[in-house]
């Protein structure tokens, strides 16, 4: 786990392993497996698209995002990036913030360095 900013940490789902249950962290899981299967209960391939937490749910503390690893950006709902961009800003200021997916190496560093780039002025803000 790397903190990339004040209360804004990059990692692993070993690093969310680790703070589980610890107060003072809002996480942001930002992969489909096991995190967002487990949230909706689906087994499935994928989750059913006619279900109301398709791209996102939202649980006390951490914010679950069905997000694969994919080369092409437009396979990404815009709404997956955005609501996870403004769950940082709303939550930075009251607790450390855990971006992650799996191996810590594409779609939480993303996510992170978008976030950065809002708050720097250089992105409007969604």
């Amino acid at each position: 786990m790397i903190e990339v900013h004040l209360n804004l940490f990059v990692g692993s789902q070993d690093d969310e392993a680790a703070i589980r249950g610890q107060p003072g962290w809002f996480v942001v899981h930002a992969c489909k497996e096991p995190y967002h299967r487990q949230t909706l209960g689906y087994t499935s391939q994928g989750a059913p698209k006619q279900h109301p937490e398709y791209l996102l749910a939202e649980r006390p503390g951490r914010l679950i995002l069905n997000l694969v690893d994919v080369a092409q950006v437009s396979f990404i709902a815009p709404v997956i990036v955005d609501t996870a961009l403004r769950a940082i800003d709303r939550h930075i200021g009251d607790f450390k913030v855990l971006v992650h997916c799996n191996q810590g190496f594409s779609r939480s560093p993303s996510i992170a360095l978008l976030y950065l780039l809002m708050r720097s002025g250089r992105m409007t803000p969604p």
